[in-house]
């Protein structure tokens, strides 16, 4: 399956299908078509073949999806049966509750080591690992070869520990600050997570529909 030229959109959608399906499977779900996963999920059934049409051909005309192996197979797509080692840069209460939070074993990755510059954090147990000193950096990267990173760290020390994560080798980040390292860094790999952004937008919309409601009322 080739992952060649396959929109920005279409990816973002991936993740929302595997979520779905493994619901669906929870519920005892066998098969299902296009039309019904589009009620669902609130998309329309075209948008759903044209998505999984990228990708090759999934669904049996009249009988649709086979809801266990179009999970496996998105999975596959996502790269979830892989085990990417990563690593987690600021452990404070952000990072804290990222590495215990999140399910990496069933994202496609593996938690192999936090660091910290604060004392107070340095040798404490994150889940399975220990917090090392930033220090322990350079030795760690050249005997574990993680291959990305989640930076929870403040914005003014971002761009110098990113740098030297990226001549450790590490070509991937998961960025919670808000430095651009995409701008600065034109060949690594970033997913910015900016969840002030996100409250902001959930502002903006119940904003607008009390205006809404004020225009009709």
């Amino acid at each position: 399956m080739s992952k060649n030229v396959i929109s920005n959109s279409v990816i973002r959608r991936l993740p929302r299908y595997y979520r779905f399906l493994g619901e669906l499977e929870e519920n005892g779900y066998i098969r299902i078509s296009s039309r019904e996963l589009s009620e669902k999920m609130g998309l329309t059934a075209s948008q759903i073949r044209q998505d999984f049409n990228c990708f090759g051909e999934f669904g049996q005309q009249g009988y649709g999806y086979n809801v266990n192996e179009l999970r496996r197979q998105i999975g596959i797509i996502l790269g979830l049966d892989k085990k990417t080692p990563l690593i987690l840069l600021g452990a404070g209460n952000l990072g804290k509750a990222i590495a215990t939070h999140i399910d990496f074993s069933n994202r496609g990755f593996e938690l192999i080591g936090a660091f910290d510059v604060n004392p107070d954090i340095i040798g404490k147990q994150l889940g399975r690992i220990i917090v090392k000193d930033t220090s322990e950096l350079e030795s760690f990267c050249t005997q574990n070869e993680p291959e990305a990173a989640v930076i929870c760290v403040p914005q003014e020390t971002a761009e110098k520990e990113i740098n030297r994560l990226i001549d450790y080798g590490i070509h991937a980040f998961w960025n919670f600050t808000h430095y651009d390292l995409s701008i600065s860094h034109e060949n690594v790999i970033v997913e910015n997570v900016h969840l002030g952004d996100s409250l902001t937008i959930l502002s903006y919309a119940i904003n607008a529909e009390k205006e809404q409601e004020n225009e009709d009322s």
